[in-house]
Parts: structure tokens; sequence; C-alpha cells
């Protein structure tokens, strides 16, 4: 049985990886799609401009036709270059590798994800599009952990 962090590490022997400066340079040059797996309160509280969120969890509907999680403007870009984004950059290469095997041909992940991004001092912003200052994003991108989520 393999536990997440195994998953993850096998999603990345596959899943092509990009690097945030290199992801602002894409941004800069050519059409992007950029795909924000997080779960919907993680988005509203910051994201990169441009991006759509699709949380992970219904991420194979929304990716094609005929369901009510459909999201058109997703469905209709398997051949467009497609980069997956999530906090850390675990749930995109996971994100990233299902959406392969869905027949999206140019599918990368945000290797450090919305943290690096941050570290690199790239814009984000709130839902309303307001900017989000890097010090106020490093505090919501801290993972909350209860006690009891903690291994014993």
């Amino acid at each position: 049985m393999k536990g997440y962090d195994e998953l993850v590490r096998s999603a990345a022997e596959r899943i092509r990886e990009i690097l945030p400066w290199d992801l602002a340079k894409l941004i800069d040059s050519k059409d992007v799609f950029l795909l924000d797996v997080r779960e919907p309160h993680e988005f509203c509280r910051l994201h990169i401009p441009g991006s759509i969120n699709v949380p992970r969890g219904v991420l194979e509907q929304a990716c094609e036709w005929d369901y009510e999680e459909t999201v058109p403007s997703l469905a209709q870009r398997k051949e467009m270059e497609i980069v997956v984004i999530c906090r850390s950059g675990k749930r995109s290469l996971l994100a990233a590798e299902r959406m392969l095997e869905m027949g999206f041909s140019n599918v990368s992940s945000l290797m450090t994800g919305v943290k690096g991004w941050n570290d690199f001092e790239q814009p984000l912003v709130d839902n309303e599009g307001n900017p989000v200052d890097v010090d106020s994003a490093d505090e919501m991108l801290i993972p909350k952990l209860r006690p009891d989520q903690r291994r014993p």
C-alpha cells in the first residue's frame, strides 16, 4: 500500500514540473492555462492572477463534458499548455498525472506551488482581485495542523 508521499514521489517521476520563475516567463511569453486545484476557501484567500479554481475532488468530472461539474474552459483545452497549481506542489503533481491519463497532452505542475510563487515574490490576489502582500501570503500558506492530526 502506498502512502501520500509515496504517491507524490511516484507522480514526480512522470510529470513535468515547472519552477516559479519559469512560470512567470511562460505567462509573459505565451498562452498558458493556470489551473489551481486547491479547495475553494484556499483559492479565495489568495491565488495567482488569471488562474481558475477546480478543486481536486471534482477534477476528473470538470475535465470532461456532460457533467454538472464540467468546466468548459478546461474541457476544451486538451491540447493547450496547462500548469496545475496547489499550495506546495504535491496535489498538483497528482492532478497533472490524472489529467495526462485523461488525454490532456501538455500538462505540468508548479513545483513548490503557490508557496514557492510567493517566495519568488510574484503577484497573488484575493477573490476580489486585490493584491495580497508577501508577508500576509506567507502567514496564510503555513499548514495548520491540529494536535490530533500529528503522528502519535
